[in-house]
């Protein structure tokens, strides 16, 4: 592991297949957008050997961000695997991305490693977003290390870095995050500063100088030795606390100089059990050398340090029916036990599946079965399927190497799975297994579209669905009451990419229109009304007359219908035809066009024609009737109401809930949801949060998260209800 004495790089190179899961590193990197985390990918894949210049492969392309829109937008999009290796190790480096609206890429990255690396920039600091994704970590045990990059920035400063870390993911014991080197600064510039050249090792007593793009290693300068002597004296007392040797610290405080290489192996296992987090620095190479800062040590802190998939607990399995299932193990002769992690189409390949193994060997050309995911409430349909595999391979940047086999504790792309879709497991076809879940964000940002030219309507369907089985952090619902097709999002940038992902790889141009919510009509008082259809066209006529009284009803009773018709004035068999027109047209509407909801209806009177009357006519009175009713009454307007659950940092309480004020909100109450954290509940008409998920995000600096349901419709503001009935009844305007 990283600062061993006299540690050399060992055989590096392009990653091949693993032939056992002691082999494998499994590790995600986590930061906040423009933290280095694909800048430094780049330069492992250098210091490893897997690419001949800064982060460029064979074909131009860089290793991690070589999807189209990422390169227009500059910036990372979507879940990207580098598989290297060093000192005979395959490493899978699964980079995610920083922004809040692609969270869901994160979360499968977190599925799909077994430790994780936080990328914090020295010039930002550690965002709201990043200390959440830590705490989420803690929660499981994942083991965690924290590299700082941007340290050449203006007023960067590692030991301040260092010390923010330890208290923002420290927690309860920030002793457990600590440096395991020291910058070492070459000459100062003209403005006073001096670039970081190299690193000091606080357990080897070793400068590994970095300044000419290459690892040198040799004995530190006296101030060196002044300068790491305290910083050293409490890496030794970490690693001694976390230490599993009780004698250990008995000895130390007796004086008893501890051993480097037990120190070492020490810390290399309270990393692995993620009780300990130790603080590098990174940077890429200097004058187009092939290591960059520290990436040696992050090379080698990941080989020696971070677990191996055979040491992490495996996923829950059941059944597709849900029948318990004995625990996993990571063994390659084990059941098949695989899951997508992420869904992505290639112009020329088709659709691509990047699959985490946890039991078992996948093998081209055999067929699996592909379980369900439990997503089907966001428009992805649960499977229970058999299906043939396509080829292995290994991506790097936008080429795929073929891969033979892919054992438990592995990742791979598997080709051609027409049905498999982002969270579905893959097993033995004659025992198939279900794994859990993994916890997956909400979209909470309604888009509603539609084609924007006929020919785009023709393919809209089948992009939409493509897109969807790409990602589970996306919706789609065909609104029945508004009828507008609405795709859920996570945020603004998200629906950004999800449009152009259908413009351009699906050809499907689509043209977003205001989002409107489910509104509801109902009476406000009694009124009475005449339903009269009689017409003649020679032969038979149509003739039917009904009338009725409309009462309103308490909230949520619907709609009522009464019969009391006497002396036969309408005759039996068509009274079911006036309560069928009467129910057409209140969920057509009477006012604005939205389904008329908790009135009484009571047929009282009529009349019939032994010849002309019919179940059609009377269908027709009936919806009459309920019209001029409505012409004689006062008509409100029903809103949709949401019961919010915010989470947010204890700083931006106040905030929030005057927001939620400002938009007729009713804070119910506020608990204490953690360290640091508030929920408030509150109930809120639906139609002032449709932009709740940017304007949270905006206002609680990334920290704030929220939970909505529907819990009933009430009475719209008269202000608001009577724009919404004038532009209804405006021909031109329309709704």
């Amino acid at each position: 592991m990283a600062d061993k004495a006299n540690a050399h790089p060992g055989a590096a190179g392009r990653a091949a297949a693993a032939d056992h899961p002691a082999s494998i590193r499994n590790v995600v990197l986590v930061g906040h957008s423009g933290s280095g985390k694909t800048t430094l990918v780049e330069s492992l894949a250098l210091a490893s050997g897997a690419v001949t210049r800064a982060g460029r492969v064979e074909d131009g392309g860089s290793v991690s961000d070589y999807d189209e829109i990422e390169h227009r937008r500059q910036r990372s999009i979507q879940l990207s695997l580098v598989p290297l290796a060093w000192d005979g190790i395959r490493i899978n480096v699964l980079d995610t991305p920083g922004y809040a609206d692609f969270v869901g890429e994160l979360r499968a990255g977190l599925r799909a490693a077994d430790a994780a690396l936080f990328v914090v920039s020295a010039a930002d600091g550690v965002d709201g977003a990043t200390r959440l994704v830590w705490q989420e970590c803690a929660a499981v045990g994942m083991p965690r290390a924290i590299v700082v990059t941007h340290l050449d920035a203006a007023r960067a400063d590692f030991d301040e870095m260092t010390a923010v870390c330890q208290k923002a993911l420290g927690g309860d014991d920030p002793d457990a995050v600590i440096p395991l080197y020291l910058p070492a600064l070459g000459e100062r510039r003209s403005d006073g500063s001096a670039p970081v050249t190299g690193l000091i090792g606080l357990l080897s007593q070793r400068l590994f100088d970095y300044g000419k793009g290459t690892r040198t290693e040799s004995d530190p300068r006296e101030e060196h030795l002044l300068l790491i002597e305290e910083a050293r004296n409490r890496l030794i007392e970490g690693i001694i606390a976390q230490s599993e040797d009780e004698t250990l610290m008995e000895r130390y405080l007796g004086g008893e100089e501890c051993d480097v290489k037990t120190l070492v192996q020490d810390l290399e296992k309270a990393v692995a059990r993620g009780v300990f987090h130790p603080v590098l620095a990174a940077a890429p190479p200097a004058g187009g050398g092939r290591q960059g800062l520290g990436t040696v040590e992050l090379l080698e802190l990941i080989t020696g340090g971070f677990p191996t998939p055979e040491e992490r607990g495996l996923p829950e399995v059941t059944t597709p029916q849900g029948a318990p299932r004995p625990p996993l193990t990571c063994d390659p002769s084990g059941p098949l036990a695989a899951e997508v992690v992420k869904t992505s189409s290639d112009p020329y390949v088709g659709r691509i599946s990047l699959v985490r193994v946890f039991s078992g060997t996948l093998r081209p050309d055999e067929t699996v079965h592909v379980s369900g995911h439990g997503l089907e409430s966001r428009g992805h349909e649960d499977h229970d399927v058999d299906e043939r595999i396509g080829a292995l391979s290994a991506p790097f940047g936008k080429q795929q190497h073929p891969l033979g086999r892919a054992i438990a504790g592995d990742l791979a792309c598997v080709a051609k799975l027409v049905r498999a879709e982002t969270g579905d497991t893959l097993s033995a076809k004659d025992d198939p297994l279900l794994m859990e879940p993994w916890m997956m964000p909400d979209p909470l940002l309604p888009v509603a579209i539609q084609a924007h030219s006929k020919a785009d309507e023709d393919k809209l369907s089948q992009g939409l669905s493509r897109l969807v089985a790409e990602d589970p952090t996306m919706r789609l619902e065909q609104n029945p009451d508004t009828h507008q097709l609405v795709l859920w999002c996570l945020g603004e940038a998200h629906m950004d990419v999800a449009l152009e992902r259908l413009r351009s790889r699906y050809g499907v141009q689509v043209d977003t229109v205001p989002h409107r919510v489910s509104l509801r009509e109902t009476f406000a008082s009694r009124a009475t009304g005449r339903g009269r259809h009689v017409k003649q066209s020679g032969g038979h006529g149509q003739f039917a007359i009904c009338e009725i009284t409309v009462e309103p009803l308490p909230g949520g009773s619907g709609i009522e219908f009464v019969d009391k018709v006497v002396g036969g004035s309408v005759p039996r068999q068509f009274i079911p035809s006036v309560e069928k027109g009467v129910r057409a047209q209140a969920a057509r509407g009477v006012a604005a066009g939205y389904p008329l909801v908790d009135v009484r209806v009571t047929l009282f009177d009529g009349k019939a024609h032994s010849v002309d009357s019919s179940d059609a006519a009377f269908q027709t009175a009936g919806a009459l009737a309920l019209r001029e009713c409505a012409g004689q009454a006062t008509i409100h307007l029903l809103e949709p109401v949401a019961e919010l659950a915010v989470s947010v940092a204890d700083d931006f309480v106040g905030a929030v809930m005057s927001d939620l004020s400002g938009r007729r909100g009713r804070v119910l109450g506020t608990e204490q949801a953690g360290p640091g954290s508030t929920l408030v509940r509150a109930e809120i008409p639906e139609i002032e949060i449709s932009r709740y998920a940017v304007d949270l995000r905006s206002m609680s600096h990334g920290t704030g998260r929220f939970t909505r349901a529907y819990a009933r419709h009430e009475p719209m503001p008269q202000q608001q209800a009577a724009r919404i009935l004038k532009e209804a009844s405006n021909p031109d305007g329309g709704r």
